[in-house]
């Protein structure tokens, strides 16, 4: 690789879809994602880390988590980190269709950030006969959303910390139809079991101010029953489980969901 190369934009646009996929302390050379994508961009693992760490210095998230990044972000890196969320509805589903296109995805296979395994590149499983046909442009955001939300989680439930993936949602916390600039915020994001997912939307729990696990009224009603003691009654008070360098949930999303979502009676 030449010295000195420089970053374009399209680069960049990449390696940001990456960066909202991995938790700052993911951010090194030994990465196997890194370690993918440095290798499809033609640079080096460390060019690539440095990159994503210059990104996380402008991240207001981990800003709010005390967590600063590298100093030194260029010109380009702060113009590519506006345009990136400034225009999510767009950004997002061009950056992932990039991400694939240089790993060679075709659409009958599905592309997967798996922090501790790397990339990974598999047969797409069959589409079951309630699944909505959507765009490209939307899976591909659903797509990105799901990696990022799964793995800012530590790729487990929030509420229960099961860890097997096929089982986990990437949950909005501001219903994807009516909040279209929130749709692939990774604050708006929680992951959670397919059971709990279902409480989730339907208002059945909520979260508070410390994230901590709120059951409604109804579903209060049923910890007489093995299956809802389990699954809610025993983790109600207890906070989200995430990772201490996670984005965490937007406050006033829940406090929306909260006040518009959450049965109260």
């Amino acid at each position: 690789m030449p010295a000195g190369k420089k970053w374009t934009r399209d680069e960049l646009l990449v390696a940001l879809n990456l960066y909202h996929k991995l938790t700052f302390g993911q951010l090194h050379a030994r990465q196997p994602a890194i370690i993918a994508l440095a290798g499809k961009l033609g640079r080096g693992a460390n060019s690539l880390a440095m990159k994503l760490c210059n990104f996380a210095s402008l991240d207001p998230a981990l800003k709010l988590r005390g967590i600063r990044g590298l100093e030194g972000a260029s010109a380009l890196d702060r113009s590519v980190w506006t345009e990136f969320h400034t225009h999510l509805e767009e950004s997002v589903p061009s950056s992932e269709e990039a991400l694939r296109h240089l790993f060679g995805v075709n659409e009958n296979s599905e592309l997967e950030v798996l922090p501790k395994e790397g990339i990974r590149v598999r047969k797409r499983p069959p589409n079951g006969v309630s699944e909505i046909v959507v765009n490209a442009k939307q899976r591909r955001g659903q797509e990105y959303f799901r990696d990022a939300v799964l793995n800012n989680f530590g790729g487990c439930c929030g509420i229960t910390g099961l860890a097997v993936r096929e089982l986990l949602i990437a949950s909005h916390i501001l219903p994807w139809g009516t909040h279209p600039n929130e749709r692939w915020n990774v604050r708006n994001g929680l992951s959670l079991s397919r059971l709990h997912d279902a409480a989730f939307d339907r208002g059945l729990i909520t979260f508070d101010d410390e994230l901590k696990l709120q059951l409604s009224p109804r579903l209060k009603k049923e910890l007489t029953q093995h299956a809802v003691a389990i699954n809610f009654g025993d983790h109600v008070g207890q906070p989200l489980k995430l990772p201490d360098d996670a984005a965490l949930p937007d406050p006033s999303f829940l406090a929306e969901h909260r006040a518009k979502i959450f049965k109260k009676s």
